[in-house]
């Protein structure tokens, strides 16, 4: 599966046009498309009006086990799962995530899946797309500068220098941004302060993006970003220095939401692109809620695990769109199993029924977990060919002693074709109606007592550690009026637990809880747990050494 095979199958992919997609399989009159050549558009949310009275199609959820560094195909699940909604002739849109540059240029590779089960054009997706992450970058440091204007002029209300909390942010991995001071030169290049920059997919503007519900609900969302204090610690807010409207317009055309097709021609809405380890890693309602009104089915997928991307997705965006989903998918390798029973990396191409026992837990804990919001679940095992009979069997097994169904899926090498039986599996439990969908917990909950019930309930922790300082912020945040957010839980994907080295399903921890940020704008509480950071390094090789352009101007070396 490696990374030119994928460009390769994409670059010989036969794509039509999107407004042809438009017009045939959506029934939408393509003059209203605004046009990004001839295989990319944006669909005007103006055309939700003509659509409000159409019934919704059926939420279905893709999700994970705790990935590798590699992930576990969970894009291409979703991809593979559309298609094979669509080959059965169940109308399906597939609405996913906006790729980041900084994992591309990283480690982990794009976002648009693999193999035949591939979102396209794949370099456009990958890269620059329409614009929508700049506008977002964009629109975060346009506030930035308008906060370091209204301190340097002295504007009221007079923020204390050393208390502003809106940092900058960059759509590229770079540790050296983490900790910064700006300012330097003397008083004509402002106040010498402290400051920070976090990676785009972690903005709040990002997280306003994806939650708000139209473009007047974007514009009340980002006038409530906090973005500091003054000296006698009374928050100011984006609206207190008029910066609201300048954001709403950088975002306005972005906040249209992206049409594209699979390889197969069918249509995929891609939009928005929270990281789910560090954010709340689900793609923005609004093309949710789109994809819904134009299609029986939809399919989407949230960030990491189950323990992050789905948490988050039923716990806020669930609850933030009063969204219903029918059904969750949970991707699993045999292989990461193995990993996680205690496997070497080396040999996890070759048979070990000890080390795959070992590691079921893991799955099998994210199963309990999504069964816990009352979404019934099916287990899609993201199949290698050097997965065996035996260990096929044992997964098989342990999942129906939890009432799962277990499905192999094919999809990377077949296409839709490889995800028929997935797709008829989630299709039945999907019509079946037997989804009864809640949240984790209410509202009301004390913040502390949410943080608590996620560590206990999601990730079988003891307890959470909340040192007095951050107590003491989660008090005056209660006091304040925002003890009714939910929780975003800031934490390694790699683990349960927030050591990424305790693979399986560890008990017996509890999860340091270092920092809380009010998202305002975004209407959640950030909760930073172990060493978890906003603004991600690139790795020893970063993927960019390999990335090109050949003597023919294609880009080579993507993934």
């Amino acid at each position: 599966m490696s990374s030119s095979i994928n460009l390769e199958i994409a670059s010989q992919a036969r794509l039509r046009p999107v407004a042809e997609i438009v017009h045939d399989k959506l029934g939408l009159d393509a003059d209203h498309l605004e046009l990004y050549g001839k295989h990319k558009a944006k669909i005007p949310l103006s055309m939700m009006a003509s659509l409000r009275d159409k019934p919704d199609g059926k939420l279905i959820l893709v999700t994970a086990i705790s990935p590798t560094k590699a992930g576990e195909g969970k894009t291409t699940t979703s991809i593979g799962l559309g298609d094979g909604l669509n080959h059965i002739g169940a109308k399906t849109i597939v609405a996913i995530r906006e790729p980041s540059l900084g994992p591309c240029f990283g480690m982990k590779g794009g976002a648009c899946g693999g193999g035949y089960a591939q979102v396209a054009p794949m370099t456009d997706i990958n890269l620059h797309f329409t614009g929508d992450f700049h506008a977002i970058t964009a629109a975060h440091n346009l506030l930035a500068a308008m906060v370091d204007n209204h301190v340097h002029w002295r504007h009221h209300p007079h923020i204390d220098p050393q208390r502003v909390t809106w940092g900058r942010v960059l759509d590229v991995n770079d540790r050296s941004l983490r900790d910064i001071v700006t300012g330097l030169g003397g008083k004509v290049n402002g106040f010498t302060r402290e400051g920070r920059f976090d990676i785009t997919a972690a903005s709040e503007v990002m997280a306003i993006f994806c939650l708000a519900s139209d473009i007047k609900d974007l514009e009340r969302r980002l006038s409530n970003i906090k973005v500091g204090r003054t000296a006698d610690k009374q928050m100011v807010f984006a609206r207190d220095i008029k910066a609201e409207g300048a954001m709403a317009v950088l975002l306005k055309e972005a906040f249209n939401p992206n049409l594209v097709q699979t390889l197969e021609n069918n249509p995929a809405l891609v939009h928005g692109g929270p990281f789910g380890n560090i954010a709340h890693g689900c793609n923005s309602i609004v093309a949710t809620k789109l994809a819904l009104k134009l299609a029986d089915y939809v399919v989407t997928e949230a960030g990491f695990g189950a323990d992050l991307g789905a948490e988050k997705f039923f716990n806020i965006k669930c609850r933030k769109a009063g969204l219903k989903p029918a059904c969750a998918v949970v991707v699993a390798t045999i292989k990461a199993l193995k990993l996680h029973g205690g496997a070497q990396e080396a040999k996890l191409g070759e048979e070990d029924l000890v080390a795959l026992k070992q590691g079921l837990p893991n799955l099998l804990q994210h199963i309990e977990n999504v069964k816990k919001f009352g979404v019934p679940v099916v287990v899609a095992i993201n199949q290698f060919t050097h997965d065996t009979q035996a260990e096929q069997d044992l997964v098989e097994q342990s999942c129906q002693e939890l009432g799962v169904q277990v499905v192999l899926s094919n999809h990377w090498a077949k296409g839709g074709k490889g995800a028929v039986t997935l797709a008829e599996t989630v299709k039945q439990i999907a019509d079946g109606g037997t989804a009864s969908f809640s949240a984790l917990y209410s509202d009301d909950l004390p913040l502390a007592e949410k943080m608590r019930t996620v560590a206990r309930e999601i990730y079988r922790a003891d307890d959470v550690e909340i040192p007095q300082t951050v107590q003491t912020r989660l008090t005056e945040l209660e006091k304040n009026g925002y003890g009714h957010f939910p929780v975003c839980m800031a934490k390694t994907q790699y683990s349960f637990s927030t050591e990424s080295a305790m693979k399986g399903a560890p008990t017996g921890f509890t999860v340091p809880v270092r920092e809380v940020r009010l998202a305002m704008g975004a209407e959640f509480i950030v909760a930073m747990t172990g060493d978890i950071m906003t603004m991600p390094g690139l790795p020893r090789v970063p993927a960019a050494n390999v990335i090109g352009v050949d003597d023919s101007g294609n880009t080579v070396g993507l993934f």
